[in-house]
């Protein structure tokens, strides 16, 4: 296990509960209910992802129908790390109220975004800003469903579950992602094809490509209202009794935890490094489609690339967690091989893209092996990261300690998008901007120093 930088008068306060009732930090039970909390959580994120995520695969559609530009996709994109922008709100409450009043908050903004991109008038213009306001309010929902997956696996689970328990909360809304990849091109045409009626080929019309994108957003609102009943019906916000020392011991508050973080130098090396990829390939997958059309690959095509690339490190990032529980201490290590192969294979894609200049041979198959790899190594870091996050800067709550590195990542995708909104002609920057941000985070992770201050609470003092 790696050395901590905490000093034995700085550990020592961490042993008072929190819990009220809770006479020894040592009490701790663990509860079945758990995985029903999990379930309903990332169900959730997942529902989040997908709406975020759901104009990208389908945006020659999408102009086609609706008479988008490409700089109306990326905006609508955009409009996700926008709504991280009251991220401080949504912290607080958590801080203050528990998961369960943030949680609800953003299933009733997620409920309330689903209705109105569903609203179906026939004035485009109207319903372009309907549609634009729901994508908002939708991102409102990004700092609870996305950053608050460790501070659930604290709150319910046992120490040797934690980082599996988060890699579930918090991939589940690259899962959503991955699934508007497949879903949207399948059940919307692309513009470009044509259906055959009654034996007679034509051409895919502007209608029939509308009635299929409304039967998607009639479905994601009513899926969003299902889940909006569940959590209203129930979640609670704790354990009656916690299932760790970690999760009974007192917390810094809530000023202290923002000053804590930002003045701590490891942290903010650690969250750079972590904010810059996963910030660079959310907005470069959330317009995948136009990165690929110029390699001449299809809307269906690059649907698939981005299900598989986001499967992929879903299903990665669970096992390098379950690995992570089992053996303790890793995190940096983990972290060091995960990035180094997303620089190798965001290189070999970047460069592949530009066979003209580089005459690597360009096929289909070296295009979906490296972005596949690409999208596996890096998405499957985020849960590795964040518990490295927290056990870097315990006592500082999970909740804070995510929400900030969060906003800074979204914050990167941001900054994305908004320059794409003004360089969307040629988008090959984008492909260098993703590989330059997988090299910058190597760089970070093999000079920060590691600690583990809470596992040293769960498996010492416990003992």
């Amino acid at each position: 296990m790696g050395a901590s930088s905490s000093t034995e008068a700085e550990r020592e306060p961490l042993l008072v509960p929190s819990y009220a009732g809770t006479n020894s930090p040592v009490n701790s039970r663990v509860y079945g209910r758990r995985w029903l909390v999990l379930t309903l959580f990332s169900l959730l994120g997942l529902m989040q992802g997908m709406i975020w995520n759901f104009w990208g695969p389908i945006q020659n559609s999408a102009v086609q129908a609706y008479g988008f530009s490409n700089s109306d996709i990326a905006v609508l994109v955009l409009w996700g790390p926008v709504g991280f922008v009251p991220w401080l709100l949504f912290m607080w409450l958590m801080d203050k109220k528990g998961l369960r009043a943030s949680l609800l908050l953003s299933a009733f903004f997620m409920l309330l975004g689903a209705a109105l991109r569903s609203v179906p008038l026939p004035d485009l213009h109207l319903r372009r800003w309907l549609i634009h306001g729901g994508q908002l309010l939708n991102g409102l929902a990004g700092p609870t469903a996305m950053s608050a997956g460790p501070y659930l696996s604290t709150t319910w689970f046992a120490p040797d579950q934690r980082a599996t328990a988060t890699a579930i909360a918090s991939l589940f809304c690259y899962l959503g992602g991955a699934t508007s990849f497949l879903v949207g091109p399948l059940v919307v045409p692309a513009p470009n094809v044509s259906q055959t009626v009654n034996g007679v080929s034509a051409a895919v019309s502007d209608s029939s490509i509308s009635e299929r994108i409304q039967m998607i957003l009639y479905a994601e609102l009513a899926a969003v209202a299902v889940l909006f009943a569940a959590i209203l019906v129930y979640f609670p916000s704790r354990p009656p009794i916690p299932p760790s020392v970690a999760a009974a011991s007192q917390r810094l508050s809530y000023r202290s935890s923002i000053c804590r973080l930002l003045s701590n130098l490891r942290f903010l090396m650690i969250a750079l490094a972590y904010a810059v990829p996963t910030g660079v390939i959310a907005g470069w997958a959330g317009v995948l489609d136009m990165v690929l059309t110029p390699a001449k690959v299809s809307q269906v095509d690059a649907g698939w690339i981005g299900f598989w690339s986001t499967i992929g490190g879903c299903v990665f990032g669970v096992a390098m967690a379950r690995f992570a529980d089992s053996i303790r201490g890793m995190l940096k290590l983990i972290l060091v091989l995960m990035m180094a192969g997303a620089s190798l294979s965001s290189t070999w894609f970047t460069l592949t893209c530009l066979s003209s200049v580089t005459h690597l041979p360009s096929t289909a198959a070296i295009l979906y092996t490296s972005c596949i790899l690409t999208g596996i190594f890096i998405n499957s870091s985020v849960p590795i990261f964040f518990e490295l996050f927290i056990e870097t800067v315990y006592p500082v709550p999970e909740g804070i300690t995510c929400g900030v590195v969060t906003f800074l990542g979204n914050m990167f995708t941001g900054l994305l998008l908004f320059f794409l909104t003004c360089y969307c002609t040629d988008v090959s920057w984008l492909n260098w901007c993703l590989t330059g941000s997988c090299i910058f985070s190597l760089t970070l992770i093999l000079f920060f120093r590691e600690s583990y201050d809470r596992l040293y609470l769960d498996v010492f003092v416990s003992v």
